[in-house]
């Protein structure tokens, strides 16, 4: 059956996103890189999905390719991506722009730069509640306050009439989310939403987000450098590396049991509170590879220090391993490998 652009099926029919084989290119003057090669995954609704890895994993790209965020001139998207039920890979801009901001928000990294430092906060919250709520200027102007005073900006009436820069980093924030929550998406995508945050402020902004989730039941995908992050934030967790998914689980099965060398070597490269004081991190050996020419096989093959440990000589270097459906890594090594060496070689080193 042909797939017609933007046809919905019924809600609650399956997933709320489902991403099945996506692969996202871009054409160079050096070359195509191959951004995102063949991943695929679910979101379900009322629950949160952390995506973890090194920068240019295609974490980021993953998501504004699933909101439509990419310049159609020198982007090639390939797969399927269905937004409950709708499919968005093959949906016009006009359609998209019926999505974004309404079945489907994002939470930038810096708020300093996705805010325009032109109009007033309060009217940059209330734009998209017009738009796709009809609403006149002054019912959306009442939901923008509203929003303010629903991620704690105190004396929202006020703090509404200023532009981004009168307002800390914290609320800056804070102002993005009220923007990315005032239509009740179905979907909520947060890109690094707490880097540049101080400790506290992190906490808050964590805390925010679970709670608007209780309330508006929204599923979330939350992409971080921070894995203690995704212990406290996510229900579910996708480790990305070189544009492909190694790892897949529960927050409990991929934290307390990780099957990858690549997870093990994030995990194993976090400082830790009880170590002697000025002991060296443990970063992975290498670099991440070039996604001009990525390495053949196991993408993580020539920076893993297991591979020697595989049956088949240089396996890792001319078979990629699969990512399987469910609790899953893709690596050669077997199961029992992967249980043994985690147990007595890796989890000892975390603690």
């Amino acid at each position: 059956m042909t797939k017609q652009a933007g046809a919905p099926i019924p809600a609650g029919t399956g997933p709320l996103l489902s991403v099945r084989d996506l692969h996202v290119s871009f054409r160079t003057e050096d070359g195509v890189v191959r951004a995102v090669d063949g991943l695929s995954f679910d979101v379900e609704r009322g629950r949160t999905l952390g995506i973890v890895g090194e920068s240019g994993s295609g974490k980021s790209v993953t998501n504004l390719t699933i909101l439509g965020l990419h310049n159609p001139m020198f982007t090639t998207v390939e797969g399927e991506i269905l937004l409950d039920g709708r499919e968005l890979t093959t949906a016009r801009e006009s359609e998209l722009e019926k999505v974004r901001g309404n079945k489907a928000a994002m939470i930038f990294q810096d708020p300093l730069t996705a805010l325009s430092p032109y109009y007033t906060v309060g009217r940059q919250i209330a734009e998209p509640y017009m738009k796709h709520n009809g609403a006149s200027k002054k019912a959306a102007w009442e939901r923008a306050v509203e929003m303010l005073a629903k991620v704690g900006i105190p004396n929202p009436r006020e703090r509404a009439k200023d532009y981004p820069h009168q307002f800390s980093g914290g609320m800056r924030q804070r102002a993005m989310i009220a923007m990315a929550l005032v239509c009740d998406p179905d979907l909520l995508v947060a890109d690094e939403p707490t880097t540049a945050l101080d400790v506290t402020v992190q906490a808050q902004i964590l805390d925010l987000l679970k709670d608007l989730q209780q309330e508006f039941g929204s599923g979330i995908i939350f992409i971080t450098h921070d894995l203690g992050v995704i212990a406290d934030m996510a229900d579910d967790i996708m480790v990305m590396y070189a544009g492909g998914a190694v790892e897949r689980g529960t927050v409990d099965e991929v934290l307390r049991a990780p099957q990858h060398p690549y997870t093990w070597g994030l995990l194993n490269s976090m400082p830790r509170l009880d170590s002697d004081l000025g002991a060296p991190l443990a970063p992975i050996p290498g670099t991440p590879p070039s996604l001009l020419t990525p390495p053949s096989g196991c993408r993580f093959h020539p920076r893993c220090t297991f591979q020697d440990r595989v049956e088949g000589a240089g396996r890792c270097g001319t078979e990629r391993p699969l990512l399987a459906s469910g609790r899953a890594s893709a690596c050669h090594l077997t199961a029992d490998q992967k249980r043994t060496i985690f147990t007595e070689e890796i989890k000892p080193r975390l603690g």
